[in-house]
């Protein structure tokens, strides 16, 4: 038997434990963007977060990934759908969660972004489009009547969060593998929607649809989002417990049956919504403006379940489903049943963001004495907003000077970062994140006085 030369077997074990300490590259697009896009090194795809005015930079989402970029207002060039009067105008213009390319240079670990283009709508020809009241027709009566067929082409996740009614999903990742979907009769009208205006999707599906040989297929451009002001969506009782329940995504259920009948089994979490009291309930409902996701349950789907959830998107909600099936749906499917009293308020608390520290433990630390704390309280505002106050015994570091002042901060304590508004602070807390250090951030506005007390809104 051939013996290994010893030198190159300790050669090739010591590359395999260096390749096994390398981390793998962290993508430069989100997901859903490399559905349609390849993205260069120098470039990033993702969805606008935060736009930091003071301290010239931005936040964008890259999935669960946030990237903080700087930018020169003399030389980064923005590009939007609709000409903006200046650099400021043009950053505060782009929606948070909208769609963005950035290009950038890195030095020092530092990231500035050159080139920040918005994603612009999407153009077909007329004949290729179908809006939103001609949906809404053809969905109240239904795919027969109507004779249409309705595909939502975003991935799997974002169906089972809820889509519009009678759809079926057909991702266009996986177009070709589920042409099955799609039916036999070419001339049939198909109806493609996806993520609204920007959203590449659809229009890829279409595109796919004719090159199969149908010829009435149409795009409704707006998608989702508009569906989602107007109409409530539907989502099946699977789909709630994958999207929701499973992922600890906070939602509030209604359950539109009689109290009595609810009483013997019912969604764990569910809230007693009778028909009858909707002015009652939404008085008390968390706020429109929170967009606490909202899934109505009567035992089959019907009327009750209609009426709650039509009452909800008048009132302004945005994300209001109804559970296809109902409650027996629900049994059918044997998933988790609770009986007793149901609860009569709702309570939405929303999903932290990540890092973030709320207002009570924060408070908590910083009313310690310095000695007591455990942790290094870091105020990241600009020097001329401490002038009225600071809170006792913190570190002023502004954000923009926060990589060249890194020796200043202990690594071996915590570290809770503060601004006016946690804009700033959580800017800070994803830069020190990637230096190592222990850190969060107050995502709230904190007002000091010259004493040091301070409130937190």
């Amino acid at each position: 038997m051939k013996t290994l030369n010893p030198c190159i077997l300790s050669l090739a074990c010591a590359t395999a434990l260096i390749a096994a300490d390398t981390p793998a590259p962290r993508p430069n697009a989100a997901k859903i963007c490399t559905t349609c896009h390849t993205t260069a090194s120098d470039h990033l795809r993702g969805h606008f977060d935060n736009f930091i005015a003071n301290s010239n930079s931005f936040q964008l989402r890259v999935d669960e990934r946030t990237e903080v970029l700087r930018f020169d207002k003399a030389t980064v060039k923005v590009i939007t759908p609709e000409p903006a009067a200046n650099v400021d105008a043009a950053f505060k213009g782009i929606a948070k969660g909208h769609e963005v390319r950035v290009q950038f240079t890195e030095k020092d670990g530092v990231k500035t972004a050159t080139v920040v283009a918005v994603k612009p709508p999407v153009k077909l020809a007329a004949n290729e489009t179908i809006t939103l009241p001609e949906v809404q027709k053809l969905v109240a009566m239904g795919p027969e009547k109507g004779k249409y067929f309705l595909f939502d082409s975003r991935p799997a996740p974002r169906f089972m969060e809820g889509a519009i009614p009678t759809a079926v999903n057909l991702p266009f990742p996986a177009f070709d593998k589920n042409v099955d979907r799609l039916p036999a009769d070419k001339t049939a009208l198909v109806i493609f929607y996806c993520s609204g205006k920007t959203c590449n999707m659809s229009p890829g599906s279409l595109t796919k649809a004719k090159a199969l040989g149908y010829t009435n297929a149409k795009v409704f451009i707006d998608g989702m989002p508009a569906w989602a002001k107007r109409n409530f969506g539907v989502m099946s009782p699977t789909s709630m417990k994958t999207a929701y329940l499973d992922t600890n995504t906070p939602l509030v259920i209604l359950d539109a049956r009689p109290a009595a009948e609810a009483a013997k089994g019912f969604v764990k979490g569910a809230v007693s919504a009778d028909p009858t009291k909707m002015a009652e309930l939404l008085r008390t409902f968390p706020a429109a403006k929170l967009k606490p996701p909202v899934v109505v349950v009567d035992a089959t789907g019907g009327e009750a379940a209609r009426a709650v959830a039509t009452e909800f998107v008048k009132a302004g909600y945005v994300g209001v489903n109804l559970l296809t099936g109902g409650f027996k749906a629900w049994q059918a499917a044997a998933l988790p049943l609770e009986t007793g009293t149901l609860a009569t308020r709702a309570v939405f608390v929303p999903k932290p963001r990540p890092g973030s520290i709320s207002p009570a433990e924060f408070t908590k630390i910083a009313e310690l004495s310095i000695a007591d704390r455990g942790a290094v309280i870091l105020d990241v505002r600009n020097t001329d907003e401490t002038r009225n106050g600071s809170i006792k015994g913190a570190l002023l570091i502004p954000e923009p000077q926060l990589l060249a002042r890194l020796s200043e901060i202990a690594r071996d304590r915590k570290v809770l970062c503060y601004c006016a508004t946690g804009t700033r602070a959580e800017l800070a807390y994803h830069l020190l994140k990637e230096k190592g250090y222990d850190v969060r951030f107050l995502p709230a506005e904190i007002t000091i006085i010259d004493t040091g007390e301070f409130t937190i809104d």
